[in-house]
């Protein structure tokens, strides 16, 4: 059978559901391929969303109009703020799911979508003609005629899993792998390469000894992730508790009597894993100076009838696991549900990528998520998110969005990606983002809203909140800059009398609000004028009044940095013997001869450092000129 549309999305995992709802929320006649539906919006890893930097893309997600923080708020069961007691710009919002719960919010937000459709097909080959993408073929021999596709295919690309010496074919266990879409793609002209990631064991409940292990409760006042979340929504429900636990000396040394039998170690497994998520054996290995590793024990629904291990990650042979997992302390008796295991899967580097998403060799086809070796449900969201915008803007021949690294974790992950590319998975963390002062989780709607509005993404109704908030900070921080103190004696009691120091020198209201001990309810006694705005206002206010002079100082970087890409290249500039330029940015610049440094800064593998040396050189040959 034959079947047409606008957009066509492989994969129904946490990149799929974002792509193929973008899409047909902005109009698009769309179609997810996927392979189980009840398996849409699986959590093939640990059951949580969010974390330190991952945080941030949820709630940018959220922000333009995305589905991720929605779902986490309706399937959460224990919501936390990570370095709460940190800086604003590295809190991370962290909630854990009850997984069976998020797959039905999540197939049923998508059944419910209108322009949407759904097939329970495998997609085996992408077709292209005159370097355009034309349509997919299915293993039920089915064709589907598209102008835009997405591929999402996450582990399934010839997904192999390691249960010890046993290899078994498939992109999660007892389901099977995508074995002929990679071969598709090799037609195509594409290269693949390998990438591992892995899984833990799950425990049985009723074995686990939950007495001898720290307990872990979420926050007393849960904050939502999405900003449309009403905030008593989450007041009265249930919390479940994680624990922690930790490895010991038994337990690291019954691992290294088995490096033998490690898949890890042994050749048996070929692709490269995460350095910042790896398995016991690994971590053992990798640092023999230390006697303990933390265990973090996380319910996987809120029946709690199963706990995730987290930190236990492996491939070890089952017999292994058993034995090391019953040298933890609280886990003596442990009755393993599942084991843990291994998965090699086929990645395409993403320096085959437009900013957009869309592939340079093929017109009209786009990656998002683990295919482009990223690891981590938000990352994966966060690209299946921007590729299903750009798809639906090019098909109304419009320029793609591409969000900027100084506005943006989602610009910064992207530009990582196509710029840079990657050779083991790439995890988001907030010291990636050169400017991260100025992204903050709790102002992403004030930074990127605009845009999920502009797309139809986002209602009139969040928009005019955003717009009214972003209105009473700018008159809150004029009234904080235009208010002064003197130290008269009158001022001086009134400081102490909410137990800030005295002042000896005239001094703004914003300068006595930037205090480290300064709080929302001192803010309101120095500044009575903001009692009328929002809680939310206030709190930003207090945060922009704190770090001022931090926050100017990025701004300027920011302002700097758009000046110079608009610097242009002198002709016949010669890049050869630049110092601090490798041998491949001075070839790849050589040879396209960039116009300007913008054009230059879109040159896959071109880092921005690189572009602020090239800069420095084009200042003194004007110099020199002179």
């Amino acid at each position: 059978m034959n079947f047409e549309y606008d957009v066509i999305v492989i994969g129904g995992g946490h990149a799929g559901i974002e792509a193929c709802l973008s899409s047909a929320r902005m109009g698009k006649k769309t179609l997810l391929l996927t392979m189980l539906v009840e398996q849409i919006g699986a959590a093939s890893c640990n059951p949580a969303i969010g974390g330190l930097a991952k945080g941030h893309l949820v709630k940018e997600i959220d922000a333009m109009g995305g589905e991720m923080a929605k779902i986490t708020d309706k399937a959460g069961i224990q919501f936390r703020i990570l370095n709460e007691n940190r800086g604003p710009a590295v809190r991370g919002s962290r909630a854990q799911i009850d997984m069976d719960e998020y797959r039905v919010v999540a197939r049923n937000t998508i059944l419910n979508t209108p322009n949407l459709d759904v097939r329970q097909e495998i997609a085996e080959e992408i077709l292209a003609k005159n370097g355009k993408v034309t349509e997919v073929i299915t293993e039920l021999k089915n064709t589907y005629k598209a102008k835009k596709v997405i591929l999402t295919a996450g582990t399934f690309m010839k997904g192999l899993m390691h249960f010890g010496q046993t290899k078994i074919k498939g992109g999660r266990f007892n389901e099977r792998s995508a074995e002929k879409l990679s071969d598709s793609l090799r037609n195509l002209g594409f290269k693949l390469e390998r990438l591992k990631t892995g899984t833990t064991a799950r425990i049985d409940t009723k074995s686990i000894n939950f007495d001898e292990m720290e307990i872990q409760a979420g926050d007393e006042n849960p904050i939502p992730f999405s900003f449309t979340t009403n905030k008593e929504e989450l007041k009265n429900r249930k919390q479940l508790p994680c624990y922690i636990t930790y490895t010991n000396e038994t337990t690291h040394q019954i691992i290294k009597d088995n490096f033998y039998r490690a898949p890890l170690f042994t050749g048996q497994i070929e692709g490269i894993g995460p350095r910042y998520c790896p398995s016991i054996e690994d971590k053992i290995n990798k640092f023999a100076d230390k006697d303990r590793h933390h265990v973090f024990v996380e319910p996987q629904t809120i029946d709690a009838t199963e706990y995730y291990i987290n930190g236990l990650s492996t491939s070890l042979p089952m017999d292994v696991q058993e034995d090391f997992i019953h040298s933890i302390k609280g886990l003596e008796n442990a009755k393993i549900v599942r084991y843990g295991y291994a998965i090699e899967y086929d990645f395409i580097q993403p320096t085959n990528l437009k900013h957009s998403l869309e592939t340079k060799q093929i017109k009209g086809l786009y990656f998002a998520g683990q295919v482009n070796g990223t690891t981590g449900y938000e990352e994966a969201a966060a690209q299946g998110f921007m590729a299903g915008i750009n798809a639906g803007l090019s098909l109304e021949k419009k320029e793609p969005l591409i969000l900027r690294r100084d506005e943006s974790y989602i610009g910064v992950l992207i530009d990582d990606l196509v710029t840079k590319g990657t050779k083991e998975p790439y995890r988001m963390f907030t010291s990636r983002a050169e400017f991260r002062l100025l992204l903050r989780e709790s102002n992403a709607h004030l930074r990127l809203s605009k845009y999920g509005y502009e797309l139809g993404l986002v209602s009139d109704k969040f928009m005019n909140r955003v717009k009214k908030v972003g209105e009473e900070i700018e008159k809150g921080m004029f009234v904080l800059h235009s208010s002064f103190l003197t130290p008269s004696k009158e001022n001086n009691q009134f400081l102490a009398s909410i137990d800030e120091g005295y002042i000896t020198d005239k001094v703004s209201k914003q300068v006595i609000a930037a205090r480290h001990s300064f709080t929302k309810e001192k803010l309101l006694k120095l500044a009575p004028e903001l009692e009328e705005f929002s809680d939310e206002s206030i709190e930003q206010i207090l945060i922009e009044a704190k770090y001022y002079y931090y926050i100017k100082k990025q701004q300027n970087q920011v302002d700097k940095m758009k000046h110079m890409l608009k610097v242009k290249v002198p002709e016949n500039f010669e890049y050869k013997g630049i110092p601090g330029l490798s041998i491949e940015i001075i070839e790849k610049l050589t040879a396209i001869k960039p116009g300007t440094l913008f054009q230059a800064s879109e040159i896959s593998g071109v880092t921005p450092a690189a572009i602020d040396i090239v800069h420095m050189w084009i200042k003194m040959r004007e110099k020199g000129q002179k």
